[in-house]
């Protein structure tokens, strides 16, 4: 086997982060009667959510904030567009998302079957996840996939950041794996596929959405499935 050890990302590469934070999100909308306080309709509010979530994330990624002023904000100026000022409301709602959120089980289809697959032909199974480490540790439990990894690496517990190299490097030491027998599997162009080149390792950019990517990757799928035919 030319690869011995492969680095999974987790959200949108292998448990589906768009539909558990829309369930997760539409409950929290309901559940704190949003509606009445000006919030018309859920689809305005979560497109807004995904508008300073993303910027957040942005920000955190270059090291303009700590991972605590995300968690929080992402609601708070989400409710600020409706006119919320309610800061006790929104750190309530952060809370509450974080303790929902990773009890989601939608997983993309094939993972299972894949993992499963990988694992019985030998490969090592790791995760790079830019996630917080409560968090993702859960959700591998609630999804019924953790057996799988044998080591899980997050930017909260590595106290680096993909695309920075480090975090990659942190990886090696901890799983002992070696550059040129390793590969990274992620969703992300510029967060998962660059930050394994800046790394040294063969990526493998999972295209869900078909998006061209701006770099060229060593592989790319656009299904899961589609894994069988690298490993």
């Amino acid at each position: 086997m030319k690869y011995r050890h492969i680095f999974f990302d987790l959200d949108h590469t292998l448990w589906d982060f768009e539909t558990n934070s829309i369930q997760t999100l539409q409950e929290l909308f309901h559940a704190y009667n949003l509606e009445s306080r000006g919030v018309h309709s859920f689809e305005l509010f979560y497109k807004n959510y995904l508008l300073h979530n993303e910027k957040l994330w942005d920000r955190f990624r270059k090291g303009f904030i700590k991972i605590d002023e995300l968690r929080w904000k992402r609601m708070w100026l989400t409710l600020l567009d409706f006119k919320i000022g309610d800061q006790t409301l929104a750190l309530d709602m952060a809370k509450r998302f974080l303790d929902l959120l990773p009890t989601r089980k939608t997983l993309f289809p094939h993972t299972v079957e894949i993992l499963s697959y990988l694992t019985n032909k030998g490969y090592q199974l790791h995760l790079i996840t830019n996630g917080f480490e409560q968090v993702q540790h859960m959700k591998l439990k609630y999804a019924g996939i953790d057996s799988y990894f044998i080591e899980v690496i997050t930017s909260e517990g590595s106290s680096y950041i993909k695309p920075n190299k480090e975090i990659f490097e942190y990886a090696f030491q901890k799983t002992k794996a070696l550059p040129a027998e390793s590969i990274m599997i992620g969703d992300n162009v510029e967060v998962d596929i660059q930050g394994a080149i800046n790394a040294g390792i063969d990526q493998v950019y999972m295209n869900h959405l078909n998006i061209a990517p701006v770099i060229q990757p060593t592989y790319t799928v656009y299904s899961l499935k589609e894994l069988e035919n690298i490993f």
